[in-house]
């Protein structure tokens, strides 16, 4: 049962993110069609440029919708059942997710928090009880297959693992979608897993669609201050009025 580590790759985004995005804002001001402006974009006759400060400065304005239009597809793996309940929570997205009914967890991967790995006695009996989950498991799975559950014995024997069982995970959002899961899960405060997935996600949507992304972040980067109050805060940021 080995000890696993979080790997997160960009599989797709949208053809043309900015055009896409440009040829939607303008749209909303524009009294002809979008259609008739695309050849155009594509051709390169508005300068890219021209494009991105377009869309800085409208979405400077607080209009956002139209980065709806453009999504990301992530394929998120070595990562917590933790993690993925979290994820999860992030509702105006598409999920795939590995099954605990069908794959076999005999073997499973799990993943090890920091903190549990610097202190040796924690780690001791946290891999001593991972190593027990996986008898458990087997055992189990082994018992109600000989009582006729065949194939279906792993949607029982699942209810022993545990939330450091790895998982893997299909995540699309749109560009509205992660700056809001960006500002909530790179902050300080975010569980650290689901941070350091957050903070690689960024980084990979920068180097596609820098004119959306550049300034995303912890909400802290956005406003200028923490609006998590003195009790909270990590320092980084001043509390409002400060």
């Amino acid at each position: 049962m080995p000890e696993t580590k979080a790997r997160v790759e960009l599989l797709a985004h949208t053809p043309d993110p900015l055009a896409v995005i440009y040829a939607a804002f303008r749209q909303c001001y524009y009294a002809g069609e979008a259609a008739d402006m695309w050849p155009e974009l594509l051709a390169g006759g508005i300068p890219r440029e021209k494009q991105a400060d377009f869309v800085r400065s409208t979405i400077a304005s607080g209009h956002a919708s139209p980065i709806e239009h453009v999504t990301f597809t992530f394929a998120v793996s070595g990562v917590s059942r933790a993690l993925t309940h979290q994820l999860v929570r992030h509702r105006i997205a598409s999920y795939s997710q590995q099954s605990q009914r069908y794959v076999d967890a005999s073997n499973m991967d799990y993943v090890l928090p920091p903190a549990i790995a610097a202190n040796p006695a924690a780690r001791e009996r946290f891999e001593r009880f991972i190593a027990e989950v996986g008898s458990a498991y087997a055992d189990i799975k082994a018992l109600l297959e000989a009582d006729g559950r065949g194939s279906s014995a792993k949607e029982d024997a699942r209810f022993v693992l545990p939330q450091a069982a790895a998982s893997n995970i299909v995540v699309t959002m749109n560009c509205r979608a992660l700056l809001n899961f960006f500002e909530h899960r790179c902050c300080s405060r975010a569980q650290w897993e689901i941070r350091g997935v957050a903070r690689t996600m960024l980084r990979l949507c920068r180097g596609v669609l820098p004119e959306v992304f550049e300034k995303a972040g912890a909400h802290c980067e956005r406003l200028g201050y923490c609006p998590e109050g003195a009790k909270f805060t990590c320092g980084r940021y001043p509390l409002p009025g400060a």
